[in-house]
């Protein structure tokens, strides 16, 4: 563990914070130029689209009455003053660090969504007909920017758990 620094953090807010704004540009984007439910044929496997998803992932609590959205926020913020105390102590590691730092940038940009339009925007729409028995017609439940960086960082945290347990052996 390193000694507390916020220059050693530096890094990884930028990094935060370049997931935020890439979140945010293709959420203003899709906002700007596409309809609710409005989609665009890019393959055969793909599309953008526009879905408002007023729950968490896979529309988890998406029907819940509104309370929802305040939950989601508070979560969110939540997460990220705990990444923030983290990545203070922890910043000099890198694969720790780095999937925080994902993590924050993703949930902070979902937070902006809730507070400014009560949903999440998401636009990514990967459909193919093996999933079918599990996903309405084949399309996995659309996502965003966020949701991708939020993923990189849940698998990056798995990752370093796992060469930190083999290091210990």
């Amino acid at each position: 563990m390193g000694k507390p620094s916020s220059k050693g953090m530096l890094v990884w807010l930028g990094l935060a914070f370049a997931i935020l704004l890439a979140d945010q540009a293709t959420k203003w984007w899709i906002v700007s130029f596409y309809r609710p439910g409005e989609s665009t044929y890019v393959t055969s496997f793909f599309n953008i689209v526009r879905v408002h998803n007023t729950g968490a992932a896979f529309s988890f609590l998406a029907t819940a009455g509104g309370w929802q959205r305040w939950f989601f926020t508070a979560v969110g913020v939540a997460a990220t003053v705990f990444i923030l105390w983290m990545l203070r102590s922890h910043h000099n590691q890198k694969l720790f660090a780095f999937s925080l730092a994902c993590i924050m940038g993703g949930a902070v940009g979902n937070v902006i969504d809730r507070l400014v339009h009560g949903y999440v925007v998401d636009m990514l729409d990967f459909h193919w007909r093996w999933l079918a028995p599990v996903f309405r017609g084949g399309h996995f439940p659309a996502f965003n920017l966020a949701d991708v960086a939020i993923t990189i960082g849940a698998i990056g945290l798995i990752l370093d758990e796992i060469l930190r347990v083999r290091r210990s052996r």
